[in-house]
């Protein structure tokens, strides 16, 4: 793992020092143009909550929150989140929101839990009460595979 503030050479010679606050604490590095930002949250932050799930955007697993929004991280390259504020799993910590899927089993394997957290997390800030057609709707970007998503809707409304 690169240490924060470690400058280091890519192939080719070429990197671009950026500057992000994840969850609250300030991180500068230099980083290789074409690196994700998933890969600079769990390689050069140190990050590991935040998953590497399909490369291709479709199962939401990499979810975080970039300037509030709600992202996927395997879609960005580092360099593109430079100045930016971003939230990972690790910043949602002991959320009403987590606990709720516990108390309803809406974690099973774990793999998707921390991309349907922050997409969730992301969505009820403007929709505090959905309806369960459009809880839905703000999921259809994050796959799970053991729940049947259920659970997860039964999670949301006993928060």
């Amino acid at each position: 793992m690169i240490t924060q503030g470690q400058r280091f050479t890519f192939e080719g010679g070429h990197s671009v020092e950026i500057s992000v606050t994840v969850n609250g604490e300030q991180h500068t590095n230099d980083v290789e143009p074409r690196t994700l930002l998933v890969q600079y949250i769990r390689e050069q932050v140190g990050l590991t909550g935040t998953n590497i799930g399909c490369d291709t955007s479709s199962c939401g697993a990499c979810t975080i929150h970039m300037d509030g929004e709600s992202v996927k991280s395997c879609t960005v390259l580092a360099v593109q989140a430079d100045g930016a504020d971003i939230k990972t799993i690790e910043g949602l910590a002991h959320s009403r929101l987590q606990d709720a899927f516990h108390e309803h089993h809406a974690l099973q394997c774990g793999f998707c839990t921390a991309g349907l957290l922050l997409t969730l997390d992301a969505y009820l800030k403007d929709h505090p009460e959905p309806t369960d057609a459009q809880l839905k709707e703000a999921l259809a970007g994050n796959l799970c595979r053991c729940t049947g998503y259920a659970p997860i809707i039964e999670a949301v409304r006993n928060r």
